[in-house]
């Protein structure tokens, strides 16, 4: 059982590089300030290690034993939250969509916390209020950086000189937030090892951090392109606001020990400069709506997934997960069904025949 969870803890980790790869370097790829994916890989991978390291570990306490009772997390409840996590995780990964691993983490630890009975509300609601919080800041501050960027870049950033020096300023901010995605995510994958008492906070650092790393080098592509490249254009200096104000208020998050979405940070800075280049059209996009309904549904999928594991594995209680898989199932269909209505009626209504 043990080896399983080291197995699971570090699988997830390079599910977590993978995933945070496009919340990293992501913008300096899509401004063409590092040209090259595997280098924007490699940079992140670096990058990601190194905030793992010297600061990842205040986080890593408050997965580990901030959320439930560290008494309740044995080697088994350990194996059972990083499966839920992962799993989600790594469906959103082969969908190349970047999902928050906070969100899936803690929402499988939320999970298994309601299965005993015992989760600490207050501190949940304060995590959940840095979810919302956080990203809301990150447009607000890009939104009005993409209007000074627009103001500056008609007017004095145009002239040749300038574009060599904001090349690497980008690249440099990309690296910061890479820092700051190792300080925020590398306790989603070692903290229930360090609440199970496996592990220390210093060896999970550095050992998660090394998997994060590994696999935002092998299996970030994707997800970078994503980020980089499908949501909007972004020029030098708009990326560098970006990425420097993601990686600022999520470093911010890491001291203070908040597991943040890194990627909505991100992903909403990137929307706050597409506002301001082609107006409330950019929500439309598709790769937006999508990647906010992963969102919304990644939390409670882990926390469903971790609920239903303890109760058939630790209190052998099937009923239970038949109940909670058939209302979640109910739900999912019935959401299903509602948006199934509402394509068939703007359907419809586009070739004359509107209800």
């Amino acid at each position: 059982m043990i080896i399983i969870a080291y197995s699971v803890a570090f699988f997830f980790a390079m599910n977590i590089g993978a995933s945070g790869a496009a919340a990293s370097m992501g913008i300096a790829y899509g401004a063409g300030a590092v040209p090259r994916r595997r280098w924007a890989l490699l940079l992140c991978g670096i990058g990601v290690f190194l905030g793992a390291v010297f600061g990842g570990g205040e986080v890593v306490k408050t997965i580990g034993s901030g959320l439930i009772p560290s008494s309740l997390i044995t080697v088994k409840l350990a194996v059972i939250i990083l499966s839920s996590a992962a799993l989600s995780l790594f469906l959103a990964n082969l969908l190349g969509i970047p999902l928050s691993t906070s969100e899936v983490t803690v929402g499988a630890v939320i999970g298994a916390g309601i299965a005993f009975q015992s989760f600490y509300a207050k501190k949940l609601l304060v995590v959940v209020s840095f979810w919302v919080l956080v990203p809301a800041a990150a447009f607000l501050l890009a939104l009005a950086a993409g209007k000074c960027a627009a103001y500056l870049e008609g007017r004095r950033f145009r002239r040749p000189g300038w574009k060599k020096g904001l090349t690497f300023l980008l690249a440099g901010a990309g690296f910061l937030e890479a820092v700051s995605a190792g300080a925020n995510n590398v306790a989603n994958s070692v903290g229930p090892l360090v609440g199970a008492g496996l592990i220390s906070v210093n060896q999970g650092v550095i050992f998660g951090g090394a998997f994060v790393a590994l696999g935002a080098v092998l299996m970030g592509g994707k997800v970078l392109e994503t980020n980089g490249k499908r949501i909007t254009d972004i020029t030098l200096l708009e990326g560098t606001s970006i990425s420097a104000t993601g990686g600022a208020l999520v470093l911010a998050a890491s001291f203070m020990g908040m597991p943040v979405p890194l990627t909505q940070v991100t992903t909403s800075a990137i929307i706050g400069i597409g506002t301001v280049k082609r107006g409330m059209s950019i929500w439309q996009k598709r790769v937006i709506v999508q990647m906010m309904k992963v969102w919304l549904v990644s939390p409670v999928i882990s926390l469903v997934i971790a609920y239903g594991l303890v109760k058939v594995l630790i209190d052998g209680d099937l009923y239970s997960l038949i109940v909670v898989s058939s209302v979640f199932i109910a739900t999912v269909g019935t959401i299903s069904l509602w948006q199934s209505v509402r394509r068939e009626r703007r359907s419809l209504h586009e070739h004359g025949g509107g209800i």
